[in-house]
């Protein structure tokens, strides 16, 4: 399936309540065991892509990452449009607390199209694949000036199966307070939901704004193999 309805489906309230208690929000699995595999498959087909980043000669970490060329492969495109509403009536949510303008648009087609209007016209989609010993430098990825607050995360190995270690970290840096770390393991095809740069925080006098980065920590054993779909595109 490449419509992905199962979306719609979500307990979305649920989502965004784990979101504003731990930064992030993992949903059931959603891609089976094929698509999985499928997508990772896409990782040795270089017309697919635009770009490889070797993270070490970068200072970035260990590992590799690709970004997808345009057009995306259909299962890809089809998440990002089936996820991007969601998100979107949460990032206006989060725009709301914080004082700012409720404007992102309702469709992905139409942040497209903002996107293009600011000079940003490279698609950020990306395969990342880790070996042992690999790890991500914190990082944020923001690409331009119009940066879409929210990006997901599919899992498509199995955590303790297929590789050891390898968790996504997030930190989150609190005004006047210590930060907070979070490890998270999904499972094979669950999609984890997490800020790109910052969230709001509710305090005693209102929602306030904290920063945020992620990484991964480093693989002990096995392939950890990722796709990222950020909603943005890039300058």
């Amino acid at each position: 399936m490449t419509g992905f309805a199962c979306v719609d489906a979500l307990d979305w309230a649920a989502l965004e309540a784990m979101l504003e208690e731990r930064s992030y929000a993992v949903t059931p699995p959603l891609l089976g065991t094929e698509m999985c595999a499928a997508l990772a498959g896409h990782y040795g087909d270089d017309a697919a892509f635009r770009s490889t980043v070797v993270m070490a000669r970068h200072g970035y970490g260990r590992g590799s990452y690709r970004y997808f060329a345009y057009p995306l492969p259909p299962v890809v495109a089809s998440l990002r449009d089936a996820l991007y509403p969601h998100l979107a009536r949460i990032a206006n949510g989060w725009a709301e607390r914080l004082g700012l303008p409720a404007e992102w648009p309702t469709t992905h087609a139409d942040l497209i199209e903002r996107c293009r209007a600011a000079g940003q016209m490279r698609p950020t989609p990306l395969l990342l694949r880790y070996g042992p010993g690999d790890y991500n430098c914190l990082h944020q990825d923001l690409y331009g000036p119009v940066h879409f607050p929210l990006q997901v995360v599919v899992q498509l190995d199995r955590p303790g199966v297929d590789f050891d270690g390898g968790a996504l970290v997030l930190v989150e840096n609190r005004p006047r307070r210590q930060s907070r770390c979070e490890a998270v393991l999904a499972r094979q095809g669950a999609i984890t939901i997490l800020p790109v740069r910052d969230r709001p925080r509710q305090g005693p006098r209102g929602a306030y704004r904290t920063q945020l980065r992620h990484g991964v920590s480093s693989i002990e054993r096995g392939e950890r193999r990722t796709l990222g779909i950020i909603f943005h595109d890039a300058l």
